[in-house]
């Protein structure tokens, strides 16, 4: 079978649509983006990455990088020596205000562009391009292939750079900034002129997500950098409208003026959207809806938990090897339910029996519930007996019919698997 999770984010484009907003304008390159693109990739943190509308168009990464060179910066220098140039305060204010803490001069936070011009220059590096380079390195370390810079769009946005100049040698008056303002300031264009896909982004908040850790196992940030980044990213990511994006959506994010947006749900996914329409807070207007419409279908709010996640799914074969068995055991969330679809996704087209066993499952919420029984649906439309081992009901059934799967189709229900499997 086909997973559906493709299907339900192009189902979330179409109705996440509208023509609100407007495409960054104050600098060249940006104002001539397209602004009806729009794109989504949710990625796991073991590396599978479902996309939906234009996932493979590029666009600079801009204030999205700035977690990124954050974490960069951290892992150098070590984070009592970051947090001594950089507060970690949110600031209400736009991403371009001169927002300095008041006796220290700190900028209030690496989210803004003070603070993330702070963080650039505290990247190891003997010189600025070698700076830059390794800035670009990482970002292509996570985003699990290399990424270069969108040289138009560099070059249109450093001739518009007087602010964050201005802002690069106020920070050099208080002691913030060692090195030399033009010197950082062409770095940190670059660094925000670096050109990604959703499909980059979604991989580099999922290594976020994971704890520092890529999908091949490698670990690119240490748990603690990772944990510091996240909870910056929650409380600054968003500017002057931080505080409603945590309450009503509740994932650490990230925009940019491109049009990108990042949100790493901790130990479940990196997410990431891509429509060039901007908000007055600078963040993408179609983005930030999908998002919400995500935070509310899947249960992914920050502060809406379960126990600890204990799922897992095992394929089996019993019955002399005629029936696959599927057993899931704990919890289940998205994550989890996801995990399931692609276990029966293996499953070839045929009428071979397939039991789906439930008994150790403790608890499902909403949208794993649907993203099972629609898996349920798939399986017998590509004509496999589907039985359901669910004595809990925990799909929802428990009067010996079954649930609905949707489409008509309704799975018998079975008390055990050796019952279900005819042994």
């Amino acid at each position: 079978m086909r997973t559906p999770i493709p299907d339900y984010l192009t189902q979330v484009l179409d109705e996440c649509g509208g023509d609100d907003g407007e495409v960054a304008d104050y600098i060249a390159e940006l104002a001539q983006a397209d602004p009806d693109r729009l794109a989504i990739a949710v990625a796991t943190l073991d590396g599978v990455v479902a996309t939906a509308g234009d996932a493979d168009v590029a666009f600079s990464i801009q204030s999205i990088s700035k977690p990124f060179t954050y974490a960069l910066a951290i892992a150098d220098q070590g984070l009592d020596a970051v947090v001594e140039k950089i507060d970690v305060e949110p600031s209400g204010d736009a991403f371009n205000e001169i927002s300095l803490e008041r006796g220290s001069g700190r900028p209030r936070n690496p989210m803004i562009n003070a603070g993330a011009i702070a963080a650039h220059a505290l990247v190891a590096g003997p010189g600025s391009d070698e700076r830059f380079e390794r800035v670009r390195s990482f970002y292509s370390r996570l985003a699990g292939r290399e990424l270069d810079v969108d040289e138009a769009v560099f070059e249109s946005e450093l001739g518009t750079a007087d602010r964050n100049m201005a802002i690069a040698y106020m920070l050099r008056t208080v002691g913030i900034l060692e090195g030399a303002p033009p010197d950082v300031v062409r770095g940190y264009t670059r660094q925000c002129a670096v050109s990604v896909t959703v499909r980059d982004l979604a991989r580099m908040a999922a290594v976020l997500a994971g704890q520092g850790r890529a999908p091949d196992g490698e670990q690119l940030l240490e748990p603690q950098v990772a944990r510091q980044v996240l909870s910056v990213m929650a409380t600054c990511g968003m500017y002057d409208a931080a505080g409603d994006w945590l309450t009503t959506v509740g994932i650490p994010a990230k925009s940019g003026v491109a049009g990108g947006l990042i949100g790493v749900l901790p130990g479940q996914v990196g997410i990431a959207v891509f429509s060039p329409r901007l908000d007055r807070h600078g963040n993408s207007a179609r983005g930030v809806r999908v998002f919400e419409r995500l935070s509310r279908d899947m249960g992914l709010h920050l502060m809406e938990v379960s126990d600890v996640a204990r799922s897992v799914v095992r394929r089996v074969e019993r019955g002399g090897s005629r029936v696959a068995v599927h057993e899931v055991a704990g919890d289940l969330r998205f994550v989890e339910a996801e995990r399931v679809l692609r276990s029966l996704e293996e499953e070839p087209e045929g009428e071979a029996p397939v039991v789906l066993d439930l008994e150790r499952v403790h608890r499902v919420n909403d949208v794993a519930r649907r993203m099972l029984l629609e898996g349920v649906r798939r399986l017998h439309l590509d004509g496999h007996d589907v039985r359901l081992v669910d004595p809990s009901a925990v799909l929802g059934g428990g009067d010996g019919q079954g649930p609905d799967a949707g489409g008509g189709y309704v799975p018998e229900v079975f008390e055990d698997a050796a019952a279900a499997v005819g042994e």
